[in-house]
């Protein structure tokens, strides 16, 4: 078989190739609701289509941005998930490289010496054979489509990897958004209380100067030393969490905070979060990575039964080479020494003791295991979407009313005190407005970080920006 021959011969093969046995794939319907269920004068979707936002746009405060750049950056859980979409694209190539022949130049040699009554000969004999040329390497034809449902598979494990990256990637930018509010927040509770202590510390000087002078009571002195103490019990938790919540900030991002970072200490309106667009449910699911990952595994799983209904039928293996041969080295390239071999070998599947139908069946039921987390995921992130639009309004009507008491209890600390000093009411009157006023303001700051919280799972509900291009194709 000479050079041009082989050659002709892969052209044949790629023309034997048969279409794939898996089954059509179609993508599920969608077990949820075609809106969302919000909250009465909430408008929460339309027929347009709503982008997602960047998360640069989302999140207006820059010391919030560098924080995010620097988790994206450093953090060892991101950088595992590319490290696996790079192995998985490396287990891509190395299936689909089962599409095309593997052809290599083949050089052998071998000295053999026979005994003389063993060849039958006066003397021992010895002989040698050499060989060289190009060989095909047990190609297998691919006639119903195993090798290519093969291929097919490793492709989506491969996408549904890179868009676990990017749902990894969201996930990363909200967890460090939350954990840098609630860092801000518990700031502010700790100035909230320590004011406090300061203005109970004061007035509890001030009742022990009037016990001394035999103006007020000793009960009076112990309902201020309460006030003191109960303020210094919160000062020492909030203390504490502001402590415990720069070390989790530090371990999500994953490297050192800069000056800038550390030195940040924002009030709730200075935290700049941007309002999320909500288009309609279907635009929503679309884009979220963790839906299309569950998809591409569900996609992944369809392709392998292609493969598991192929191995029922024939398979056919060729090996071949062209070159020449001689018995001596030196003429291995002269005329007439050329040689060549075709061994194609065909293995018709007659008895497995079931294995075949097993395997069947095992990848049918992974394709409804998959379909069924598939279904799952988008659930639950519809859920997610729904919680978020429930908490937009109602979290602004907290807040509005927290706000409101913090007011009135500001006022009614100053009457309270007015009165005591009057003469008119009890300390006790002065302590119990001075607990109203903490409980409202600690009230304020808590639902203004919840309602910020609710934001960023909304954004990371909706499907965040693109934080990355395209996979490669």
């Amino acid at each position: 078989m000479k050079l041009h021959t082989l050659t002709g011969a892969l052209a044949l093969v790629g023309l034997l190739s048969a279409c794939s046995m898996a089954p059509k794939y179609a993508t599920p319907a969608a077990p949820v609701a075609a809106n969302w269920t919000v909250p009465a004068g909430t408008h929460a979707s339309s027929g347009e289509v709503a982008a997602p936002v960047q998360w640069q746009a989302f999140f207006g405060n820059a010391p919030l941005r560098e924080v995010i750049a620097l988790t994206l950056q450093h953090n060892r859980d991101l950088r595992a998930a590319a490290l696996n979409v790079q192995a998985y694209q490396a287990l891509y190539r190395i299936q689909k490289a089962d599409s095309t022949p593997t052809i290599g130049v083949q050089v052998a040699g071998s000295r053999q010496r026979t005994p003389a009554d063993v060849a039958n000969a006066p003397a021992a004999v010895t002989s040698g054979t050499y060989t060289g040329g190009v060989g095909l390497v047990s190609y297998e034809l691919d006639l119903f489509g195993r090798v290519q449902s093969l291929n097919e598979q490793a492709l989506q494990q491969y996408l549904s990897m890179d868009s676990t990256h990017k749902a990894t990637q969201l996930s990363l930018v909200a967890a460090t958004a939350s954990a840098w509010l609630a860092w801000q927040a518990d700031q502010q509770l700790l100035d909230v209380v320590t004011r406090t202590l300061a203005a109970n510390e004061q007035a509890l000087a001030l009742i022990v100067a009037q016990v001394d002078n035999g103006i007020a009571t000793d009960l009076q002195r112990h309902q201020a030393q309460t006030a003191v103490d109960s303020a210094r019990a919160q000062h020492a938790q909030f203390t504490r969490a502001v402590a415990q919540d720069l070390n989790a900030l530090q371990t999500l991002v994953g490297t050192e905070l800069p000056a800038s970072v550390l030195n940040a200490k924002l009030s709730a309106q200075d935290w700049l979060l941007a309002d999320v667009p909500v288009g309609l449910p279907a635009q929503v699911l679309a884009q979220r990575p963790d839906i299309l990952a569950a998809e591409q595994q569900l996609q992944a799983a369809n392709a392998n039964i292609g493969a598991a209904r192929a191995a029922f039928f024939p398979s056919i293996s060729l090996t071949a080479s062209a070159g020449s041969a001689s018995s001596e080295l030196s003429g291995l390239f002269k005329g007439g020494s050329g040689a060549w071999s075709f061994a194609p070998q065909i293995n018709i599947p007659l008895f497995a003791g079931g294995r075949l139908k097993a395997s069947l069946d095992y990848a049918t039921l992974q394709k409804d295991v998959r379909v069924a987390q598939y279904e799952k995921a988008i659930q639950t992130a519809f859920q997610e979407v729904a919680d978020g639009l429930a908490a937009r309004t109602t979290y602004v009507d907290q807040l509005q009313a927290n706000q409101s008491l913090v007011k009135t209890s500001t006022q009614y600390l100053e009457l309270a005190q007015l009165r005591y000093d009057a003469g008119v009411d009890a300390y006790l009157t002065v302590i119990d407005a001075q607990r109203s006023l903490l409980s409202a303001e600690l009230g304020a700051v808590q639902t203004a970080l919840q309602q910020a919280l609710a934001q960023v799972g909304l954004f990371k509900a909706l499907g965040g920006g693109v934080l990355e291009g395209a996979p490669a194709s």
